[in-house]
């Protein structure tokens, strides 16, 4: 018996050898299998959905919000010169007419909430070239640039009261009301300035 007993336990090392190899070989596998498929892998942001677009109504000094629905909020607004005619150029302080888009969001040091515009876009540049080319508009003019919708200083709310164009052609609000809507405007918000 003793001599069946020994190339039996030289089997069953043999066995337990074998097995504990081919283990740490799977675990081997599985560890670089977890390595590769926890490897990061870049992401695009899925684009969301955004419901709101914004007209201002230069001759009516309003900014109106609307959504899916309809209308959602008008807020009283001033612009820049109190000329309402298109921007023609740098420095006239004319308020731009035209199709926009929130470009980006901050807060000025000194007025609080804006939602920049994509000022000039293609369109502004394509008036302003025709405008140069009939001579309405100096050949060494600019078109300019930096304009926003944005609050007024805290203690100067008083001027959208009294229709107190001030700006440089951007587009102000009160400064409390230029928080509530910064508060839900994305960026990329259509934006429709007119008369």
């Amino acid at each position: 018996m003793k001599k069946h007993f020994l190339p039996t336990l030289i089997i069953l090392l043999f066995s337990l050898l074998f097995l504990s190899f081919t283990i740490a070989g799977r675990k081997k596998i599985y560890k670089k299998s977890i390595t590769i498929s926890t490897k990061k892998i870049p992401s695009t942001p899925l684009p969301t959905y955004n419901p709101y677009h914004i007209i201002i109504d230069k001759s009516d000094y309003e900014l109106r919000v609307y959504d899916a629905e309809g209308w959602y909020a008008t807020y009283p607004v001033v612009f820049g010169s109190n000329d309402m005619g298109d921007k023609q150029m740098a420095g006239d302080k004319k308020t731009p007419e035209g199709n926009f888009k929130v470009l980006l969001k901050k807060i000025h040091p000194k007025w609080g909430p804006e939602l920049l515009l994509d000022f000039p876009n293609e369109e502004s540049i394509r008036k302003f070239n025709q405008r140069v080319s009939q001579g309405i508009v100096p050949r060494n003019a600019q078109l300019g640039n930096g304009i926003a919708i944005h609050a007024t200083r805290p203690q100067e709310e008083w001027t959208v009261d009294y229709f107190q164009n001030w700006t440089d052609g951007c587009i102000s609000l009160k400064y409390t009301e230029a928080k509530d809507l910064y508060s839900y405007i994305p960026v990329g918000t259509p934006v429709l300035i007119q008369k």
